[in-house]
């Protein structure tokens, strides 16, 4: 058995602009600059972040003008909102093609981000509309963290009814599997956490089970959060809904999931998208139970987004509330998460998917 998933691409652009440089690197983008206008653009792309280069108001116009054409790594093709302008999604499109999605959430103590860290995705679940568009590539370490900036820029000049003016917290649970694309999401987080000055505790990383990934984020100087997407509690379901459970079967995931804990004094939390029929049975929460209580882990249930590409539907409200009680009641701790973002493409890989043409797609990573 492979001990590790392959990756197709792990550099896989060769573009400059300030968010593709490492922040140490700057300088090679100023070389007729003086060394303080290095920690001046610095300061501009991760202190304060704005969305064109004229809010850079210390810096020369020419040296403006200049940086201003790749100043981002993408293009904003789409903005939509929702939930009262509490739910903010974006479509970026990469300049060699490729769209990626960032989704904004409001609440009152916090701002919640979801980035992607691929465009697309290897690994094929069946019930997710990001693994149904394929493999594209894997993003950069600044074209992740560009997510996150421009989302900190677009706060300062639309700050969000009732919440923070800044992200307070990130989860990589946009399209892709960031431990598929571990180098980039390592730079990423470094930038996020060391330059930046995100505190690592507000981050959260999900996979669905990359176990070798999950053993080196455990190794950071981090302390990341790490949220494990199971979505079934034996193995012929589980790799029936995720191919990649016949590499990284739930035993090994779960020993991975353990070492985390152990590691980091964090405890993983649990990811489970309900299908009506599939992973929603009294016996599936029986087997789901003693697996989060032996991780001491926390089981957020997701209510499936449907996508025409698969036979799985939804879960009624009933179903819902009832396989999340009997977990309750076996001694589990579960939750249903709040979904935002319906009157919207909410959902990683729905916006484009409407955008592409195949409106009704939808994913419910």
């Amino acid at each position: 058995m492979p001990t590790e998933l392959r990756i197709v691409s792990d550099d896989p652009v060769d573009r400059d602009g300030p968010y593709l440089v490492a922040p140490e690197e700057l300088e090679r983008l100023l070389p007729d600059e003086p060394s303080f206008r290095v920690d001046q653009l610095r300061e501009w792309l991760y202190d304060k972040p704005v969305t064109t280069t004229e809010g850079m108001v210390n810096l020369p116009v020419a040296l403006r003008e200049r940086l201003d054409d790749n100043l981002w790594p993408f293009e904003v093709e789409q903005v939509q909102e929702a939930d009262g302008g509490r739910t903010r999604k974006w479509l970026f499109r990469m300049p060699d093609g490729p769209a990626i999605e960032a989704v904004l959430m409001g609440y009152r103590t916090r701002t919640t981000l979801c980035i992607s860290s691929q465009a697309g995705c290897a690994l094929g679940c069946t019930f997710c509309a990001t693994g149904q568009f394929g493999f594209e590539r894997n993003l950069l370490a600044g074209e992740i963290v560009a997510q996150v900036q421009w989302a900190e820029a677009s706060l300062r000049n639309q700050p969000m009814r009732n919440s923070p003016d800044h992200v307070t917290n990130i989860v990589y649970m946009g399209m892709g599997e960031p431990l598929a694309n571990y180098r980039q999401v390592r730079e990423s987080l470094r930038r996020l956490i060391e330059v930046k000055g995100m505190g690592a505790r507000r981050i959260t990383v999900s996979t669905v089970g990359v176990v070798p990934g999950m053993r080196r984020l455990a190794d950071e100087p981090w302390q990341v959060g790490l949220a494990v997407s199971l979505h079934a509690a034996e193995d012929t379901l589980r790799s029936s809904l995720i191919p990649l459970n016949d590499r990284h079967p739930l035993e090994e995931v779960e020993e991975a999931a353990q070492y985390f804990f152990d590691t980091t004094g964090r405890r993983v939390s649990i990811e489970w998208t309900l299908m009506d029929g599939v992973n929603d049975t009294d016996e599936q929460a029986d087997l789901l139970a003693p697996v989060a209580r032996r991780l001491d882990a926390h089981i957020n249930l997701i209510p499936m987004n449907p996508t025409p590409l698969t036979e799985d539907r939804p879960s009624s409200d009933d179903r819902v509330e009832a396989f999340r009680d009997r977990l309750l009641a076996l001694g589990a701790n579960a939750t249903v998460r709040t979904i935002r973002g319906q009157s919207i493409d909410g959902a990683c890989g729905q916006l484009r998917a409407a955008t592409d043409g195949r409106t009704g797609l939808t994913s419910s990573r």
